[in-house]
């Protein structure tokens, strides 16, 4: 059985966007690519024909993985979203004791991870130190180039 992806309303209905753009333009675009390289003759010295049906395959790869994953996602509810304890949704504001600088992150699912600014995974080291976190605590991170402490500042929605 596959693994329950938590991720806020925002960020599903993005990769719901994604997978119909996908679905709906990026195949025919790759369609007409690829019949505009067939008229090129040959198919066996047909870089372009080779390169349209490499692109085919990323297409119908990524199709097929977002609908997989999409099946999993469980919606974070927003409104619920706790300014007690960090969780998936919450806007965090930290001071990294180490390097002495305040930063402020948006906790999302990991599939959400990239699609606006300031976003961290809860699967990222700093996002598994902070999910279950408190206003005012301090939180070891052990990331791969060493581990080092923030604080909670704040918690918000």
């Amino acid at each position: 059985m596959a693994e329950t992806i938590q991720m806020t309303k925002a960020g599903y209905e993005e990769l719901v966007k994604e997978l119909e753009d996908l679905k709906t333009v990026k195949r025919s675009e790759i369609a007409e690519k690829i019949k505009v390289a067939r008229g090129f003759g040959d198919l066996s010295e047909n870089s372009e024909y080779d390169e349209a049906k490499n692109e085919q395959g990323l297409i119908e790869s990524r199709i097929a993985r977002l609908e997989e994953q999409l099946k999993h996602v469980k919606i974070v509810d927003t409104d619920s979203i706790s300014t007690e304890v960090v969780g998936i949704g919450s806007k965090v504001k930290v001071f990294d004791l180490d390097m002495e600088e305040e930063g402020e992150y948006l906790i999302v699912g990991a599939m959400e991870v990239g699609h606006s600014m300031n976003t961290i995974s809860d699967q990222s080291p700093v996002g598994k130190a902070l999910i279950g976190a408190h206003k005012g605590e301090t939180v070891q991170v052990e990331a791969p180039g060493g581990s080092f402490e923030v604080k909670v500042l704040e918690i918000s929605k």
